[in-house]
Formats: structure tokens, C-alpha cells, sequence
């Protein structure tokens, strides 16, 4: 027969039990798992350091981009993402750290694939991509999205009139649905018209596809129309205080015509803002050459969208982050667009790149006073006005009027 009570016996079984808990967590009680330990030894980016760091071609496979870029990109945020050794641990080096971030948007992986291969916590992937995007936008939108100035504008339209045939043109609008993996409690405020959950990049991009403007995180749900309207830029355009140029006339005319974005039939039409004629009634010659010439200028956002699209492939997946850090993460690489494209427009020939001017508020000209134009009625008056310049001969394109006819 037993020596202890039934009381006893439970006490002893309970305190036998909390042994066994403790000693089970003590065993997992770790300060660096094993496999994050041979991070040096076995981790992606110490392997391609040792064998693809130094030859070119391979780089700009693995990080879309050649070393010259990637270490002028460096140079701009290394401060702001370096931390300080321990004597507990070495921190994360800041090549190492764009790297991640680099490898995140390029290949679509997530989180914790990125963890496995790189010999970093997922908790710690998640914090080095937001730090890093962080540091970009910081250190750079500043250069290579600033806002635009008036020589800036007047750059614009001269490069849609000699690559793309529309005078005055000062940009190119539209919105891109950014999928992403529903956030929780939302409803249906990112539910899409075409059934998956997202949140909208509206942008405007110049004549060699690179964004001017950009408007990030609208609901899915919404309509271009409908988040344009909302936008900041289409309450500067109401307010004229985007330091558009004055009106000038189209080559070989002598009437003044504003300077305008071209969209397609999802936004209004305004004097700064010109859409195709509805194409639900039957269309005049002029119209449909009007609507051919937009349409033309017009798909150069579209190919910004290819470009960024092709470029991250993070883009191709239904993105799993909290939309607050989605904003962050596709302003980030709109930012990166820009710099790749810079370097392939501008400097590629030249084989080196020099800081572009940051233009400040300070050297802004001042906003251009309203005027009677700004007036439903006058928006369609100056588009019918490029829809007969289209057709004269000072405006019209061999090429198309040929097609047309």
C-alpha cells in the first residue's frame, strides 16, 4: 500500500510535471539556432560574395543591376542602415542587408524562404527589407522622384513631341493594381473588379518611362477615376500649383495651348488633362487620329508598369505585408526604377554616374494664377483644338494619316 495520500500524490505528480516543463524549455532556450549560425559558411549572400561579386555579367543576373549601380545605391544609405558589433554578436553588414532587400524584390520569395537561404531570422528579413526601403526613400526620392520644377516640365514635353508625336505633353497617367494577400478585417476594401485584393500604384511617367508622380495605396475597390479625384495631384491641377509652364503654342501654330497629362477614359477631361473622345458614338477622322495619337504617347506609362513589373518580381505575387509597408516597399522600388533607368538613359555611354540636382521647395517658381481655362467647356475646346492641329499640316503624322485614310 502507497505511503502518501491521494493529496500528496497529486503534489507530487504537478511538481514533477513543472520539472519537466522547465527542463523541455530550457532545452530550446537558444540564442542563435544552429543553421543561422553557419551563416558565414553556408549563407546566400557569403556564397556569392566569394564567387559572383567580382565578375559583372553574373551580378547583374543575380541583382538586376551591375556593381557600379549597386555601390553608388550603397553609398546614399550605408549610414542609415549600419549597425554597430557586439560582444554578443556581429551585426549585419549594409551590403549584405541590400542584398536581402534586393533578392525580396527581384525573385518574389518570401520571408521565410529568404530565411532558409540566407541564414537570417524571418523576423530579422522582415525588419532589414523595411529598413532598407525606409533608407531609399529617405535618401533618394529626394533625387530621383523630386518634385517636378518648370524647366523639368518643359523637358518632358519636349521629349513627347519628338519621340511620340504629342506636343505639350507633360506626362502620362494611369493606375496598376498591386495584389496583395488580404489584410485582416478589411471587408471588401480591397477587393478588386477583377476578384483578387490589392492595393492601386496611380502614376505619372515621362517620355523615357520614368515616374514624375506617383500616388500609392488607394483601396483596390476604388476606380482610377475615383482615386484620381481623390488625389493630391488632381487637387494641385484644380489649384494650378504644379508649376506647369504657361500655355505655348503647338509647333508651327500660333495659338496658345496648355500643357497637359494624357489618360485614358477612366479620368476626366480638364484643361490639364486631356482623354480619348468617347469611342461609344461614332467618330470623325480627327477624332480618331486624336485618339490614336493619345493612345500612342499614352503607352509609355503602361510600359513603366512592364518595365517595374519585369524588373521585381515581387510584383507578380499576391504580396503578403501590411498595406502600411506595401506603400513603403513599391515606393521603394518606383525609386529604383528611376535610377536604373537613369543610369541606362543617361549614362550608360558614359560609364559613370553623376548625382542629378535636388531641386527643394526654395527654388520652386511661383503657382500660376487660375484663369478662365480651367472650365469643363474650355477642356473640351482644347482638345478639340490638338484634335485639328493633328490634322493640319503642320501637325499631322505621314505614318498615321496614311492608316487612317
Amino acid at each position: 500500500m502507497s505511503r502518501f495520500t491521494t493529496r500528496e500524490l497529486a503534489i507530487i505528480a504537478i511538481a514533477l510535471e513543472d520539472e519537466e516543463r522547465s527542463a523541455r524549455n530550457n532545452r530550446r532556450r537558444y540564442w542563435v539556432h544552429k543553421m543561422l549560425k553557419a551563416r558565414h559558411a553556408e549563407g546566400e549572400f557569403w556564397q556569392i560574395q566569394r564567387h559572383i561579386l567580382d565578375d559583372e555579367e553574373k551580378f547583374y543576373i543575380y541583382f538586376h543591376m551591375n556593381r557600379y549601380l549597386f555601390d553608388y545605391i550603397l553609398s546614399f544609405i550605408e549610414k542609415d542602415i549600419t549597425k554597430k558589433n557586439t560582444k554578443f554578436r556581429q551585426a549585419i553588414t549594409p551590403i549584405e542587408k541590400i542584398a536581402v532587400t534586393l533578392r525580396y524584390m527581384i525573385t518574389g520569395s518570401s520571408a521565410r524562404t529568404l530565411s532558409s537561404s540566407f541564414r537570417l531570422g524571418e523576423s530579422t528579413i522582415r525588419s532589414i527589407i523595411q529598413e532598407v526601403c525606409n533608407a531609399i526613400i529617405n535618401k533618394l526620392m529626394g533625387i530621383f522622384i523630386p518634385t517636378p520644377i518648370e524647366e523639368r516640365w518643359k523637358s518632358i514635353a519636349q521629349g513627347f513631341q519628338d519621340r511620340w508625336n504629342f506636343p505639350n505633353c507633360i506626362g502620362a497617367i494611369d493606375g496598376k493594381h498591386v495584389n496583395i494577400i488580404a489584410p485582416a478585417n478589411s471587408g471588401s476594401l480591397y477587393f478588386n473588379y477583377k476578384k483578387h485584393f490589392s492595393v492601386v500604384l496611380m502614376a505619372v511617367v515621362d517620355d523615357k518611362y520614368r515616374f514624375i508622380i506617383v500616388d500609392i495605396g488607394a483601396f483596390g475597390r476604388n476606380s482610377d477615376g475615383g482615386i484620381f479625384a481623390s488625389s493630391k495631384l488632381a487637387r494641385r491641377l484644380e489649384s494650378n500649383s504644379l508649376h506647369i509652364p504657361n500655355d505655348k503654342p503647338l509647333p508651327g501654330s500660333n495659338r496658345n495651348i496648355p500643357h497637359v497629362f494624357i489618360g485614358d477614359e477612366a479620368f476626366p477631361l480638364m484643361k490639364n488633362l486631356m482623354r480619348p473622345y468617347p469611342r461609344c458614338r461614332g467618330l470623325s477622322e480627327a477624332q480618331t487620329i486624336f485618339n490614336e495619337r493619345l493612345s500612342r504617347a499614352r503607352k509609355v506609362v503602361e510600359d513603366a508598369f512592364g518595365i517595374l513589373y519585369q524588373k521585381f518580381s515581387i510584383y507578380n505575387k499576391n504580396i503578403n505585408v501590411n498595406p502600411i509597408h506595401v506603400d513603403t516597399l513599391i515606393l521603394a522600388t518606383c525609386i529604383l526604377h528611376n535610377i536604373m533607368r537613369n543610369y541606362e538613359i543617361e549614362y550608360l555611354d558614359q560609364h559613370e554616374m553623376q548625382q542629378p540636382i535636388h531641386h527643394n521647395e526654395n527654388g520652386f517658381l511661383q503657382p500660376i494664377l487660375e484663369n478662365e481655362m480651367n472650365s469643363a467647356e474650355n477642356a473640351f475646346n482644347i482638345r478639340d483644338l490638338f484634335s485639328s492641329y493633328f490634322q493640319s499640316p503642320e501637325g499631322q503624322v505621314s505614318w498615321l494619316h496614311q492608316n487612317i485614310q
